[in-house]
């Protein structure tokens, strides 16, 4: 028997400057990938699987990374490309094939707090 080896990551954990603004964009995308009924909302907070987002304050910054969540359809990348700029994101990439490898399409927003967000469908793996 293969012994299963765990994930490297546990958990991403955002801290925004503007919350409402990215709790409302990321509730945006998580439904435009088809996971919007597995987000949690608090007072002060959102989760789903190991993502978290909550308030940046003197103590805790904001974040800056680059972050890519997984599509299962070219077409969900393109929801998500919509869905994150009405929800207030920007444009950092419009959905499409990339030279990364054969059959990398993705899309790439920047969040309220300018972290670069990706979905990405892998035609290889479909």
């Amino acid at each position: 028997m293969t012994e299963k080896i765990p994930p490297v990551i546990d958990h991403i954990h955002l801290r925004s400057v503007h919350l409402d603004q990215a709790m409302a964009f990321y509730q945006a995308v998580f439904e435009a990938l088809g996971r919007g009924d597995d987000v949690r909302i608090g007072r002060d907070w959102l989760e789903i699987d190991g993502f978290y987002l909550d308030q940046a304050d003197a103590h805790t910054p904001p974040s800056r990374i680059h972050l890519a969540f997984i599509a299962h359809s070219r077409e969900a990348v393109q929801t998500f490309h919509a869905a994150g700029l009405t929800a207030g994101g920007t444009d950092n990439g419009a959905p499409g094939l990339r030279d990364y490898h054969p059959g990398y399409y993705a899309a790439y927003l920047c969040d309220p707090d300018g972290n670069n967000i990706e979905a990405k469908f892998d035609e290889r793996a479909a």
